[in-house]
């Protein structure tokens, strides 16, 4: 889950759509991990400008976006997105969107947060198909001092070996009834505080 730098770093200075738009955050799925699935945050917001969708703003290096969508918009917009970015990079990436309350809602949901625990080790796992994770229960092994949480719509877990320490089955992950896009809580955060920006800004 390593992060790179913020791009945009004063959110009292983060552009936000006018009155007709609703802000949406869209989450890639494993870009610019290492060396694999490379691809420029200007990028995003240039192919999110391209297909109409409002002051387009990115928040770290993973592949954050938030953007205003017009209320009149038709079709889907996740698949908007990952097939003008394919064409624009050359890199073919799955991309989770939903609405910024939505995002805010599993952000303050979130049971393992504690003031003691380094936000890099909390993680947040968004699931594509909203309530698809209902009923799901937790892998049958040992965690030791790790927890994990699954709610309908996200996994929550406290990761105190970090992500490549976790006992957790990468089959478990792969089993599960629809994919789930993680992010560490530092970056959950960061992307309800450029959210709430925008909102503050529209007054």
């Amino acid at each position: 889950m390593g992060e790179g730098p913020v791009t945009v770093g004063r959110w009292a200075d983060a552009p936000a759509p006018a009155a007709g738009a609703v802000d949406h955050v869209a989450l890639w799925r494993g870009i610019n991990v290492g060396t694999a699935k490379r691809v420029g945050m200007a990028d995003l917001r240039a192919v999110a400008s391209g297909l109409g969708l409002v002051a387009p703003a990115t928040v770290l290096a993973s592949g954050n976006l938030v953007v205003g969508v017009p209320t009149d918009r038709a079709g889907d917009v996740a698949a908007e997105l990952r097939a003008a970015v394919a064409a624009a990079t050359g890199v073919d990436a799955a991309v989770l969107v939903l609405t910024g309350d939505a995002f805010r809602a599993l952000a303050a949901a979130n049971p393992l947060r504690r003031d003691d625990r380094p936000p890099a080790r909390v993680s947040v796992a968004v699931a594509e198909v909203p309530g698809a994770l209902a009923g799901t229960a937790p892998p049958a092994v040992d965690l030791g001092d790790e927890e994990m949480v699954v709610a309908p719509d996200a996994v929550y877990q406290w990761l105190p070996a970090g992500v490549t320490g976790s006992p957790v089955p990468a089959a478990w992950w792969r089993g599960l009834p629809t994919t789930v896009t993680a992010r560490n809580d530092a970056t959950v955060q960061k992307i309800v505080a450029l959210l709430d920006a925008r909102a503050a800004s529209r007054g």
